[in-house]
């Protein structure tokens, strides 16, 4: 039996069993009745510098052969976004490099990839609205011309040199005119980056939604979607239910994403999550059951994996890439339990044990023994007897 003595938040340690069933991870086709992005982690390599501030060294075949995984379970990914560690690790020439790989394999096999556009070239405290169009207007520039579809991420420069609603209604009207394609707008909130503080112009993201509608209105034919991830159900489907016909809500949250997939007599969200990148096989079939009517399949996938993501995503939120990158170690995914900026620092061991009692219950250990050796190599270099 794998068995481990796993570290507890009182200081002590107690045994635990593996005992879940993993989920199938047999490949599927993409979901019918709903649209879901998975966003994904980059892959350190463990063999180059990866320190604080130092530029990004990715191990590339694990990097996009984990994005092959997504793409095998019918997702699409959600590349060079916050998961991937913009603004906390992954600089803009290691994000450029990547956007073009993932683009290039997306095109191989005709699957679906959209991209993060943003500003993180920009010195925050040095910009000014023009310059924040420009720094846009760069990354842009790469991602379409990758053939992804842009997601118009939100950015710290623009929050910090805005001095209202007027200026980002500038900002992002300048750049959906200048598009050549449908883009995903992207709404991040404190919890995920605390430098968006009032963003859209408006300190209370309650006074955003409908001025964030109207914006949407009027450019709906540039406007494909808008991820919004504010933990805030009632936010999300307020604004859900604002929006033009033909442009979807993306959620981002990743605490209430079952009830937001599936949806109410009004409409349903679709998917945009880093959670999903964690739990890809579940997600996935959920969709599939959906497609099918079958709610209660649906629901018995998707509703064990909701105390993993909200461990994962526990504040400090934006550590959440952590756990995502400790999971796809546990699961094979990659070589060496490392990240961009030793983010891999950024949880504690009782947080990442618990991780693993909730993957192991939520079916998301693909491979059980590998995971309990894994896990057991790490508890002992940490001090912790086996």
């Amino acid at each position: 039996m794998n068995t481990l003595l796993l570290p507890t938040t009182d200081g002590r340690a107690a045994p635990h069993t593996l005992a879940g069933t993993p989920v199938d991870t047999s490949p599927l086709p993409p979901a019918r009745s709903r649209t879901a992005y998975a966003a994904a982690h980059v892959v350190a390599d463990p063999l180059s510098p990866n320190a604080p501030g130092a530029p990004a060294r990715l191990d590339w075949d694990a990097t996009l052969a984990f994005r092959h995984h997504l793409w095998d379970q019918g997702l699409g990914v959600a590349d060079a976004m916050d998961t991937a560690q913009r603004g906390m690790g992954l600089d803009w020439a290691a994000t450029a490099e990547l956007i073009r790989r993932s683009g290039a394999e997306a095109a191989a096999r005709g699957a679906a990839l959209a991209c993060g556009v943003g500003t993180d070239q920009l010195d925050p405290s040095h910009a000014d609205l023009e310059s924040v169009i420009t720094a846009y207007g760069e990354q842009l520039d790469v991602v379409q011309g990758a053939g992804a579809t842009p997601i118009l991420m939100a950015s710290r420069a623009l929050a910090a040199v805005a001095s209202g609603p007027e200026d980002y209604a500038k900002v992002y009207g300048h750049l959906l005119r200048q598009v050549d394609q449908p883009v995903i707008l992207h709404w991040l909130g404190t919890a995920f980056d605390p430098a968006l503080a009032g963003y859209w112009g408006h300190a209370d993201p309650a006074e955003a939604i409908e001025p964030v509608a109207a914006l949407i209105a009027e450019h709906a034919a540039k406007v494909e979607g808008i991820k919004v991830s504010l933990l805030d159900a009632s936010l999300e489907v307020r604004l859900r239910r604002l929006l033009p016909e033909g442009v979807r809500l993306y959620t981002g949250d990743d605490f209430d994403y079952p009830d937001l997939v599936l949806g109410d007599e009004q409409g349903h969200s679709h998917a945009l999550l880093g959670i999903f990148a964690a739990i890809a096989p579940a997600a996935a079939r959920a969709l599939a059951a959906l497609d099918e009517g079958d709610t209660g399949r649906y629901r018995a996938l998707m509703d064990p994996t909701v105390p993993l993501a909200r461990h994962l995503f526990a504040a400090p939120t934006f550590y959440y890439k952590t756990g995502i990158a400790f999971l796809a170690w546990l699961n094979g995914h990659q070589k060496g339990f490392h990240m961009v900026g030793g983010l891999h620092s950024a949880r504690d061991l009782p947080h990442l044990a618990q991780v693993v009692r909730l993957a192991d219950a939520a079916g998301a250990l693909t491979d059980p023994d590998l995971a309990a050796s894994r896990m057991r190599a790490l508890l002992e270099v940490s001090g912790v007897s086996q």
